[in-house]
C-alpha cells in the first residue's frame, strides 16, 4: 500500500510573532512534504513564552534569549534554532521625562529604574550596556518590576523592588515615580518621553559594529524530544524559516541584518549574553554557546 505524501507530513504546532520574515510562511506560502504547521495566534507574542518554558506547549516556538537560557539552566527540554525572530538596536528603549529636567546614563545611580521583569531580555541588554560601555554601577540603582520570570524557579536578587499590584510602567515615569524605565516591543507614544542615550540610533550602530553583531531578542526553540527524534525535520523547520526571510527580501542590500540565521551567525550574539546573564546572577552559571544547541541544531547555516 502507497502511503499518500499526506499521510508522511507531520504537522507541528507552533507560535511565531508575525513579522515580515514569518508572513510567508504563516500564511501557508513556504510548502514542504515533509513538514506542516498548525500556527496559534498569541499577541504579544510574548505570552507565549511562560507556557512554553513552563509546559513545553508548543512543538516550535519564538522564545526571548534570557527566557531559553533560564529554561536551559533549570533543565526545560528545550532546544535552540539558530534563528532569529527579533533584534533592534537596544539603546533607545530606556527612556526618562524629560519635563523632569535631561538624564544621561552617569546620572543613574541612586535612581529608579523600572523594567517589566528583571530576567527580561532588553533589560538585560540595557543594563549590559549601561555597564560595560556607560561604566554604571548596576548595583547602585534601585530597580521596579511589575511581572516574574517566565521560567518559574528563577527568583529575582535581593533589593530588587516589585511595584504595586495595578501600577503602571508608562505612568509611573510619566508622573515621576519612576525616573527612568526600559520597554520591550511596545513603545510609549508620548513626546516628552526622551532616551538617556543620546543619539540611540548612531550609538546602536556603534556598539553593533563595535561586537559585530545584532543584540538578538528573540529567537526559536524547539521541543527537546523533536530534537532528539527526528533531525530531517527539524532540519526542515530550518529551512522554511529561513526560506520564509528570503521570501520577505531579507536581508536589504548593505543593511543590517536584523534577523540573523545560521550557527555563526548568532555566535557573537548569544557570547554576549550567555556572560551578561551570568554575571548579573540570572542563571546559575555561564553556557559555553555550544551548550546552547545539539548535534542537530548546531550545524544549520545559510
Amino acid at each position: 500500500m502507497n502511503v499518500t505524501t499526506a499521510e508522511k507530513i507531520k504537522t507541528l504546532s507552533a507560535c511565531l510573532g508575525t513579522y515580515a520574515h514569518t508572513k510567508a510562511l504563516k500564511g501557508g506560502n513556504i510548502k514542504s512534504d515533509r513538514v506542516a504547521f498548525s500556527f496559534t495566534e498569541i499577541n504579544p507574542v510574548n505570552r507565549a513564552f511562560m507556557p512554553m518554558a513552563r509546559e513545553q506547549k508548543f512543538d516550535v516556538c519564538e522564545m526571548a534569549i534570557v527566557t531559553y537560557l533560564q529554561a536551559k539552566a533549570y533543565g526545560k527540554p528545550l532546544m535552540l534554532l539558530p534563528a532569529t525572530m527579533m533584534a533592534r538596536f537596544q539603546h533607545g528603549a530606556l527612556l526618562y521625562n524629560a519635563e523632569r529636567g535631561l538624564l544621561r546614563p552617569q546620572d543613574l545611580a541612586g535612581r529608579r529604574i523600572g523594567v517589566r521583569a528583571f530576567s527580561q531580555t532588553t533589560g538585560v541588554w540595557i543594563r549590559g550596556i549601561l555597564w560595560k560601555d556607560y561604566g554604571l554601577d548596576l548595583a547602585k540603582v534601585n530597580w521596579v518590576t511589575f511581572e516574574d520570570a517566565h521560567v518559574a524557579e528563577y527568583r529575582d536578587p535581593p533589593g530588587v523592588e516589585r511595584a504595586a499590584a495595578g501600577k503602571d510602567i508608562t505612568k509611573m515615569l510619566i508622573d515621576g515615580e519612576l525616573d527612568a524605565a526600559i520597554f520591550g516591543g511596545a513603545m510609549p507614544d508620548d513626546p516628552r518621553l526622551k532616551s538617556v542615550i543620546a543619539d540611540p540610533e548612531a550609538a546602536g550602530k556603534a556598539w553593533s559594529e563595535k561586537h559585530r553583531t545584532v543584540p538578538i531578542n528573540h529567537m526559536v526553540v524547539i521541543k527537546d524530544s523533536l530534537a532528539k527524534s527526528d533531525a530531517v525535520t527539524v532540519s526542515e523547520v530550518f529551512r522554511m524559516l529561513l526560506a520564509s526571510k528570503q521570501a520577505a527580501g531579507l536581508p536589504k542590500v548593505n543593511a543590517v541584518d536584523f534577523v540573523p540565521f545560521g550557527y555563526e551567525a548568532v555566535r557573537p550574539a548569544l557570547e554576549l549574553m550567555t556572560s551578561y546573564a551570568a554575571e548579573m546572577k540570572l542563571i546559575p552559571r555561564p553556557f559555553a554557546v555550544e551548550e546552547l544547541f545539539d548535534d542537530t541544531t548546531r550545524i544549520l547555516h545559510v
